[in-house]
């Protein structure tokens, strides 16, 4: 590996990327959930790096497309950091793959959510673009990831998600080892749901905003693993299916993406 354009966190460079270069990435943020995108999805994958345990791996897709499966950390501000040198090495398109929790009756674990927006309550956005500015994915990338979840028969809801910073107390857990809630976080899932969001993470409002500021393309699916209409827990049995046809999709929507035209 030629280090001489490593770059800090990701622990590569363009350089080590070879000849065809990809200029699409898949981004979990879990290093497991990366490496195993990697390892069942990717053609002739190779590892990249494991630098700060942010896992990096190129491959191609099964239409011959390169591509990078790439780990975000959790929170938005290990992401900006990791997309601010994806972009870098020269990536124009990034899918984040990732778990969530729904807040809305009909949406049950094992299904997925297609974000098309983000109600976006997080500080590193706040460094990316004023909290005024629309946390929105591309349309295209958005309609490639529907299109993929019809393709594959995946049950899938598209709509607004709710990105904030914290797992337990932005998520308006109890269950934790703070029951003490601000009471600004009191009450707001009921909040969110009156206004149609269907889930919560903590990562895609930062994403969108870094898309349309730095000009390349976002999208996020999520695997619900969790329904917060019912409990605060994550539904352990559904979360292995949740995260196979998030990724499914995800690696469907790449190859519409990377098609060569006729």
């Amino acid at each position: 590996m030629n280090g001489n354009d490593r770059l800090y966190h990701i622990g590569f460079g363009r350089s080590d990327l070879g000849d065809d270069p990809p200029r699409i990435a898949l981004l979990s943020g879990d290093p497991e959930r990366a490496r195993l995108i990697a390892q069942t999805a990717l053609r002739g994958a190779r590892v990249l790096s494991e630098n700060r345990g942010l896992h990096s791996s190129v491959g191609t897709l099964p239409n011959g497309a390169p591509i990078l499966s790439a780990t975000s950390g959790m929170g938005a501000p290990s992401l900006s950091i990791v997309v601010n040198e994806l972009v870098q090495v020269g990536v124009r398109t990034i899918i984040r793959v990732g778990t969530s929790g729904s807040i809305q009756l009909h949406i049950p674990p094992g299904s997925i959510v297609i974000s098309s927006a983000a109600l976006c309550r997080q500080g590193a956005a706040d460094d990316i673009a004023p909290r005024e500015f629309p946390a929105a994915a591309d349309p295209f990338v958005t309609v490639a990831l529907i299109e993929a979840a019809r393709a594959a028969g995946v049950e899938y809801f598209a709509g607004v998600t709710a990105s904030v910073d914290t797992f337990y107390e932005g998520q308006e857990r109890t269950g934790s080892a703070n029951p003490h809630l601000l009471r600004r976080l009191r009450g707001i899932t009921d909040e969110y749901r009156r206004l149609n969001i269907l889930n919560y993470e903590m990562e895609a409002g930062t994403l969108f905003k870094m898309g349309l500021v730095y000009g390349f393309a976002a999208g996020c699916v999520c695997g619900i693993v969790a329904q917060r209409t019912a409990s605060e827990a994550i539904i352990v049995e559904r979360k292995a299916v949740a995260i196979e046809r998030a990724i499914a999709v995800a690696v469907r929507a790449a190859i519409a993406l990377t098609a060569s035209p006729a």
